[in-house]
């Protein structure tokens, strides 16, 4: 096998989209499915999406939230309901209209969120004040027909979980969405290393059927933003439409107050293109499959010694709670190992040979910056943790700085419309609130409105368009 093992990945300043799929399955993370705009979630991609999950569901339980799992078929009659839902959904909704040679008397949507069928179901179950809040997750896929695909950030079929909660109050509910987006943010930012921005969204942005929504909003290294997740305060529209009522304390019947919330795999693309090089992936320590890899450096007189000590060494490293995998693959020289390791993105590798048995020692290799350090082997697994725990800062703190150099400020459509041919990135700037300014801004700059500040005091700015002066701040980019 070539040892220039990571050749074929574009460099990101030639073609950053080309980089980014080159990643992805190279990286074996994904590869295009049969149907179209499909991707198969390979063994190093699903690791990734399990440790997002995990951790996740931990947070979401921690809040009372239980998970439970619903239909991935919803008849006509019931995903129609809700009229704003299903005009916005309408262009991505695949119909099951036979079931073999017979046609169904109903057609059945698959689900592109589950909204109404999980609002039939709360009709059934609340009956009095008793049963609120009532709170419930779903992790599962969803279908909407994208007409333009990219693997992971806009896929046909994709993974993700869905929230539903009804509460008794406005009050309520709009505290449980805050609460919500207030969860993805610190989990984006502390485990997945991604620094983001919260806000609200415009009423041509926002999910349809929702009262609002909130999101956050990351930056990727070609200055797109991605948005990372959404929170939405439903209101009682659903509950109207589907009659979820409720026994209140005072005798009256009333209608429920509803948050939805949600996060998918294009967490993962998110990564690749926040963290990635023009090596491959780059993983943040606290989501990564594997933590460290231990590559063995050997002739065929010291093969037995070094695989033994390497193998004790892995044991130990295990016991410790470190996510370790000893590569002792006979087929492939170290130096391809080292490239294939660091393609995929592993955050340490341990390389250990004679020369570092004589010493007790090993070489460690960080991902994130390639220093290499001899280490001594007494007390190496508090060594590594340390590093893990440096690699982790290191690189949210590099994002952060990237996201800080790229954000740019703008007070005319001439101004954005420069940084978006020129620059990209995030830029602030006042908008008046008009949905008309709005599709104005976006017709001459490609840039969209990612989140609307919803900070205390802020100063007003005129608008973009029409130079309003009691405009709002707003984030404009262009978007995946």
């Amino acid at each position: 096998m070539s040892e220039s093992f990571v050749e074929a990945i574009t460099p990101r300043k030639e073609n950053f989209s080309r980089w980014y799929t080159d990643v992805v399955l190279k990286g074996q993370l994904a590869d295009y499915a049969p149907v179209r705009g499909c991707i198969v979630v390979r063994p190093a991609g699903y690791a990734i999406w399990e440790a997002i999950q995990a951790q996740l569901d931990a947070r979401f339980k921690e809040t009372g939230v239980e998970n439970a799992y619903f239909p991935f078929l919803i008849p006509e009659s019931i995903f129609s309901r809700e009229a704003e839902h299903i005009e916005g959904f309408a262009p991505e909704v695949p119909w099951v209209t036979h079931a073999g040679e017979e046609e169904l008397p109903e057609r059945l949507a698959l689900r592109p969120s589950s909204e109404t069928i999980i609002g039939t179901m709360f009709a059934r179950w609340i009956q009095s004040y008793r049963e609120l809040p009532m709170l419930l997750n779903q992790w599962c896929s969803v279908i909407r027909w994208e007409k333009a695909t990219f693997p992971f950030l806009r896929t046909s079929e994709f993974l993700w979980q869905e929230g539903h909660t009804c509460h008794a109050t406005e009050e309520e509910a709009r505290a449980r969405a805050l609460q919500m987006i207030e969860i993805y943010r610190d989990f984006i930012e502390e485990v997945l290393a991604i620094p983001v921005l919260a806000g609200l969204k415009s009423e041509r942005e926002k999910f349809a059927g929702a009262v609002d929504t909130y999101t956050v909003e990351a930056l990727m290294q070609d200055g797109r933003a991605l948005q990372a997740g959404t929170s939405h305060y439903l209101g009682d529209g659903f509950a109207r439409v589907l009659d979820i009522t409720f026994l209140d304390q005072d005798s009256q019947l009333k209608f429920v107050h509803q948050s939805s919330w949600g996060v998918s795999h294009r967490l993962i693309g998110g990564l690749i293109m926040v963290h990635g090089d023009d090596r491959g992936l780059v993983l943040p320590p606290a989501v990564a499959p594997t933590q460290a890899v231990i590559v063995p450096i050997y002739k065929d007189k010291t093969r037995s010694w070094v695989l033994s000590e390497a193998q004790k060494l892995a044991e130990r490293l295990r016991d410790a709670a470190i996510k370790v995998h000893l590569d002792d693959r006979e087929a492939y020289t170290p130096g391809w190992k080292f490239n294939e390791w660091e393609m995929r993105g592993v955050p340490i590798r341990i390389e250990i040979g004679p020369r570092d048995l004589e010493k007790e020692q090993v070489m460690l290799v960080r991902r994130d910056n390639g220093t290499k350090e001899p280490t001594s082997q007494d007390g190496l697994a508090s060594t590594i943790s340390q590093r893990l725990e440096a690699i982790q800062e290191n690189l949210y703190q590099k994002a952060l700085k990237f996201r800080e150099a790229n954000t740019y400020q703008a007070t005319t459509i001439a101004e954005l419309s420069d940084i978006m041919s020129n620059h990209r990135g995030f830029v602030t700037a006042g908008w008046c609130g008009s949905d008309r300014c709005e599709q104005m801004i976006k017709e001459e700059t490609g840039a969209t409105i990612r989140c609307i500040s919803w900070e205390e005091n802020q100063p007003d700015l005129p608008c973009l368009c029409c130079e309003d002066t009691k405009g709002k701040p707003a984030t404009f980019a262009r978007a995946y």
